[in-house]
């Protein structure tokens, strides 16, 4: 009976309800999509830092782990130190820039001995290495992405490169200059962004790790195997924060349009909750008519905007490769309630004034 008369009470009227179910699919395309786009981000930056081979990273004090933010500096000399500590294979100083003109985009600034022996060298695709400061190694995705090949030329941090190799994705950044190039377009002689530090067995990066705390109080020391899990929300409060912030908007869009939809509804159909009241129907029951109406738009809404998220991140990661849109299950389970308790919360208004109206007035309504 219930869900016959639902049917028919949205059925009634097509347009509004289309409009519903459109709304609360936003709702949920924006947690999906915003959300998923931070999400991915960060994992896959996480994972290509991990992806250098190190087995620690040391920066500056106050740095940032995500590193396109942080531009705190420290001595190269450092680096001599860190040789020095037992067990350590190989240093690599890194000193990073960050390219804004089409997106954020981290360059490293290598010296590629030392970075080789850290992370066992590039893959090539095509070419080589750059052989001069106004040269640039680009990584497969980045190439895909801007529809370059080795020989072009491209705009990075104010500076024209030349596109000198081609490497396999996932050593730290998409793109690699010289570090002298770096510090004189930096005009940073002598300082670095972080260290790379691989150690001659896994075993000894424990230790390691307890007696760089030792000797650099202040800095960031941070274990690369861990390093993708630091990079997830719950560690980052302000990506976390956003996300609230995404989900808060989220929210009141599907609260606002559900009650604006079902008050307007509860007012046109005054006459026939009147029927139902003089039928002998409790406040109850028309109580829970119009939450299950609600959650009925709320559910078509919630599979629509789910189907239409996968879309756009599809759409989106064709268009711009470099761009990864990660849709998880808990963040489907999350949206989906989001998109439920809105409706719940929209309806709750009109479903206590459609069962308070007084069964005569409202079959004498006009």
């Amino acid at each position: 009976m219930n869900k016959q008369m639902i049917i028919a009470g949205l059925k009634a009227r097509p347009v509004r309800t289309t409009v519903s179910v459109m709304a609360v699919a936003l709702e949920v395309i924006l947690i999906l999509v915003i959300i998923g786009l931070a999400t991915g981000i960060s994992n896959e930056t996480g994972k290509r830092t991990e992806g250098v081979g190190a087995d620690i990273i040391l920066q500056p004090p106050n740095s940032s782990l995500v590193l396109a933010l942080s531009n705190s500096t420290m001595p190269i000399q450092i680096g001599d130190k860190l040789r020095e500590l037992e067990g350590v294979k190989a240093v690599a100083p890194i000193l990073i820039m960050v390219n804004n003109s089409s997106g954020l985009e981290i360059l490293y600034g290598i010296d590629p001995d030392t970075f080789n022996a850290v992370s066992n060298g590039f893959i090539w695709h095509k070419g080589g290495l750059f052989n001069g400061p106004d040269e640039v190694v680009v990584d497969d995705i980045y190439a895909a992405a801007k529809k370059v090949t080795v020989g072009d030329k491209v705009q990075l941090v104010g500076h024209t490169f030349t596109i000198s190799g081609i490497v396999e994705h996932g050593k730290g950044a998409r793109l690699f200059v010289s570090f002298k190039a770096a510090e004189e377009m930096l005009n940073n002689q002598g300082k670095v962004s972080l260290f790379f530090i691989k150690m001659n067995k896994p075993d000894q990066v424990q230790g390691a790790i307890e007696q760089l705390n030792k000797m650099f109080a202040t800095y960031k020391v941070t274990d690369l195997k861990l390093y993708a899990s630091l990079m997830l929300s719950d560690n980052m409060p302000a990506i976390d924060a956003f996300m609230s912030a995404v989900v808060f908007v989220a929210l009141c869009i599907g609260v606002l349009v559900i009650f604006l939809s079902m008050y307007t509804t509860i007012t046109e159909r005054t006459r026939e909750i009147g029927i139902l009241r003089s039928l002998g129907a409790s406040k109850g029951f028309i109580v829970r008519l119009i939450f299950q109406e609600s959650a009925a738009v709320c559910v078509v809404g919630a599979i629509v905007g789910i189907g239409a998220s996968f879309l756009i991140g599809r759409v989106v990661q064709m268009a711009y490769p470099t761009l990864v849109v990660m849709i998880t299950p808990a963040w489907i389970t999350k949206a989906s309630l989001f998109a439920v308790l809105s409706g719940l919360i929209g309806s709750f208004y009109p479903a206590m004034k459609a069962a308070g109206q007084d069964p005569v007035e409202a079959l004498a309504y006009e």
